[in-house]
């Protein structure tokens, strides 16, 4: 892609995730994930109905009348991206792949961030990590995420999850938000997500084409695996053989909704025919 196409492209998503974030998400993330804690911010004199456990006893011992320290919420946070960029997730039998979505939600998501003066992160992972980019302020920095996750060509076309949360709980020392968006057609990270999602607030997002869930039947057909590059020849007369694949698929899916349930992290599932915007609203608002 050369500069001026993908200047073109990033505009465009600015222009469409931005009048999201305004208009539609800002509020609902600023009310659905809360500050890190409570600082403090002053001390006042003692009024009826403050909490007594609040009293700055040295100062009221040096004024001789009740003071509490008033303390307010933490409301900075960090956004993590851990975003998925494996051959798989360059499908799509619509209008878009699955790595055009990801794109659209990740910038949504971005910008609702730094409407909230939040930082943001990016992970870039196949079946080791392609690229970070450590948490900071800015439209910029938001813009150069969105950059990254057009252009950048991965060296890997497999998938492993388990060691982008690996990487995420190494750098991350302190609590994130932290939004893992994939297609989820791995197994093997529901004991890293549990130590993980200890420390930080985790969503996994799915996205996938209508058309992975099950096998056509189109007679023999020559495919080829997105994550290997090998070619098989398919016999998708066979209704075991569609059957296989569709309980294959299925174990994929269930595996990635029982995990992140199990471990207290949140799941949103999206087709990419479906809107997005729907999703995350109703998300949002279900978690306020």
């Amino acid at each position: 892609m050369d500069t001026k196409e993908l200047l073109k492209k990033v505009r465009k998503i600015e222009i469409k995730t931005r009048r999201l974030s305004d208009h539609i998400f800002g509020g609902e993330y600023h009310s659905t994930f809360k500050g890190r804690g409570m600082t403090f911010s002053e001390v006042r004199q003692y009024q009826f109905g403050d909490d007594v456990r609040n009293i700055d006893w040295n100062v009221t011992a040096r004024y001789n009348e009740p003071f509490v320290k008033v303390f307010e919420e933490e409301r900075e946070l960090t956004m993590m991206l851990v975003a998925d960029i494996s051959g798989s997730q360059f499908f799509g039998t619509t209008a878009q792949f699955k790595n055009e979505i990801i794109t659209e939600i990740a910038a949504t998501l971005a910008f609702s961030a730094l409407q909230n003066n939040d930082k943001i992160g990016l992970i870039l992972f196949s079946d080791k990590i392609e690229l970070y980019i450590p948490p900071k302020k800015g439209k910029s920095h938001v813009l150069r995420i969105i950059r990254e996750l057009l252009e950048f060509e991965s060296e890997s076309k497999k998938t492993d999850i388990a060691e982008a949360l690996k990487f995420l709980s190494n750098v991350m020392k302190k609590k994130a938000i932290v939004f893992v968006l994939s297609d989820f057609m791995d197994e093997d990270y529901d004991h890293t997500l549990k130590i993980v999602g200890k420390k930080h607030d985790i969503t996994g997002i799915r996205v996938y084409d209508k058309h992975e869930e099950n096998l056509p039947n189109l007679g023999l057909i020559m495919a080829e695996d997105e994550e290997t590059g090998e070619l098989v020849t398919v016999n998708t007369r066979s209704r075991k053989v569609r059957n296989n694949y569709a309980a294959y698929h299925r174990e994929r899916v269930d595996y990635f909704q029982n995990s992140f349930t199990r471990n207290g992290a949140g799941v949103l599932n999206n087709r990419i025919d479906e809107s997005y915007v729907k999703k995350l609203l109703g998300y949002f608002k279900r978690r306020a």
